[in-house]
């Protein structure tokens, strides 16, 4: 088990490494790491959080690092849908990921990417048929690119209610227009990462357990956000991965404060994240843990280095623990 003296440590060492790159010109090009074993739950990094970096170079920068997965967030600067040479960039970063031994999914939580006036707009909850279809296509587009990654998941969410419906109106408006997506997913054998969203018609896993009596998929599983189930209270935050174990398919991390959706770097929240990891580790949970910091991109150089120096030790900790005298 990690103490909490331990866990002081971890923040200051990566405190550290966060003040010490802040006012340099440049990134190191090696990471700090304390641990190279491989391992099935993999570090990631989003790319949302690195939005000033050209998408090659952000790959590049963050195998340097150490972290072994990458939550692609398509957007303007990867892989839009928009670029005409989408199909060879495509075929690049499967490239770039395979000669990084790198493990990806495919995120849809882009601003401005479909709508520039309205931000995450439209979703599936539009009340315009024409949005709607908008949004479906760009789930199948995005589900065609997890196919031809092979990404362990696509993840979406959601979209907030319309405030002139109801919840159970807008249950059902979801339910509808996400078997459309599910359909298309199960035909291109990707598995949908749905991910409950504060502010959103499905903002908490008890919500999501609602959605799941109406509609329900092999291939429809979890993204679980750290951050969103302390901030909505769903703690403590190890028994709610123990319970949606078998619906894990990838995670988000990152700090926050109860109550208040922030995502903040490790140290500036309140979550104490040792229990978290040791209980991903307990339930077998084998995919990505994808660091999500989308307003800090910039000062991703120093983020990224800093977020995984803090997580990596923990991990190391917590698996050690697991090893035999």
């Amino acid at each position: 088990m990690c103490d909490l003296a331990k866990y002081v440590r971890y923040f200051r060492q990566a405190k550290g490494d966060y003040n010490k790159f802040s006012s340099a010109q440049t990134a190191p090009a090696k990471s700090l790491s304390i641990f190279k074993r491989t391992r099935d739950m993999l570090i990631g990094y989003n790319t949302n959080g690195l939005a000033h970096h050209e998408l090659f170079d952000a790959l590049d920068f963050l195998a340097e690092v150490g972290y072994r997965s990458v939550a692609l967030t398509i957007d303007h600067h990867c892989l839009s849908p928009r670029d005409t040479d989408r199909d060879v960039r495509l075929q690049r970063v499967k490239h770039r990921l395979e000669s990084h031994h790198m493990r990806s999914v495919v995120e849809t939580g882009a601003r401005f990417l479909l709508d520039p006036r309205q931000k995450h707009a439209p979703t599936l909850l539009d009340p315009d048929p024409i949005r709607v279809q908008s949004r479906i296509d760009f789930y199948k587009y995005c589900i065609d690119i997890g196919a031809e990654l092979k990404s362990d998941c696509v993840s979406i969410w959601s979209g907030i209610r319309p405030q002139d419906i109801t919840f159970n109106e807008g249950l059902e408006r979801l339910v509808k227009n996400l078997s459309i997506v599910i359909e298309y997913a199960e035909q291109r054998n990707v598995t949908i990462g749905f991910e409950p969203e504060p502010g959103m018609l499905i903002d908490t896993t008890g919500r999501f357990e609602r959605m799941l009596h109406l509609i329900d998929s092999p291939r429809l599983m979890m993204t679980m956000d750290i951050g969103h189930l302390f901030c909505l209270s769903e703690v403590p935050i190890a028994s709610f991965i123990e319970r949606w174990a078998d619906r894990l398919i990838n995670v988000h991390i990152e700090d926050m404060q109860a109550g208040v959706h922030e995502h903040l770097m490790f140290g500036e929240g309140q979550i104490y994240f040792p229990p978290v990891i040791e209980s991903l580790l307990s339930v077998g949970y084998r995919g990505g843990v994808h660091v999500e910091l989308s307003r800090h991109s910039h000062q991703a150089a120093e983020t990224v280095l800093a977020a995984y120096n803090f997580l990596n030790p923990i991990i190391n900790d917590a698996l050690n623990s697991r090893l035999p005298d």
